[in-house]
């Protein structure tokens, strides 16, 4: 690895005791050496997109502030659960904001890898094919494998202290941010 690889990780849920923020917290700790994990800010202030904001206001300072830390990141792992069998609204509202910074786009040759992680048995599986779908849409290049569904989500962490405590998912999960990285070393531009 040629020095340090910055990803920067995106929850695609905004409760408090999210699974899926547990699991994106155990991230800089199971990541490989010479890659750092950094939190984005959340998107809950991200008003619904609509083009009428855009057209009289420009796009918001939040949306400007996490499409420049994506553009600043050598790759991004968005964590997410699956609401009613795809994407969370509020993530798939902060991508359709984020898409439209066009000069550069956010998306457009960015590495990203998925995870999520859920109460049932599937782990999230239906929304990460829908989120793949819309990042190749954008242009963004997306890790095939390995894939981290996280089923019966409850049995692999610990609620109270919020730290994913199975270790073979946390092994699954490295083994992942070691093929992202080697995928990040592939298309990001030479320096």
């Amino acid at each position: 690895m040629a020095g340090t690889l910055n990803v920067l990780s995106i929850c695609g849920s905004l409760r408090k005791g999210s699974f899926n923020a547990i699991v994106e917290r155990s991230l800089p700790g199971l990541a490989p050496e010479g890659m750092s994990v950094t939190k984005a800010a959340p998107f809950r202030n991200f008003p619904l997109y609509d083009f009428d904001i855009q057209h009289e206001h420009g796009i918001p300072g939040d949306v400007v502030a996490m499409g420049k830390a994506i553009l600043a990141a050598d790759g991004v792992i968005i964590v997410s659960p699956e609401y009613n069998f795809t994407l969370p609204a509020g993530l798939k509202n902060a991508i359709d904001w984020l898409s439209r910074m066009k000069e550069p786009s956010p998306f457009n040759g960015k590495p990203f890898a998925i995870q999520s992680a859920a109460t049932g048995s599937l782990g999230g599986s239906r929304m990460q094919y829908h989120l793949r779908q819309v990042l190749g849409g954008l242009g963004a290049f997306v890790l095939a494998g390995p894939e981290i569904f996280i089923g019966q989500a409850k049995t692999k962490v610990n609620e109270e202290t919020r730290e994913l405590t199975d270790e073979t998912t946390r092994e699954f999960i490295r083994k992942q941010l070691v093929a992202f990285a080697a995928l990040i070393e592939r298309v990001r531009p030479q320096r």
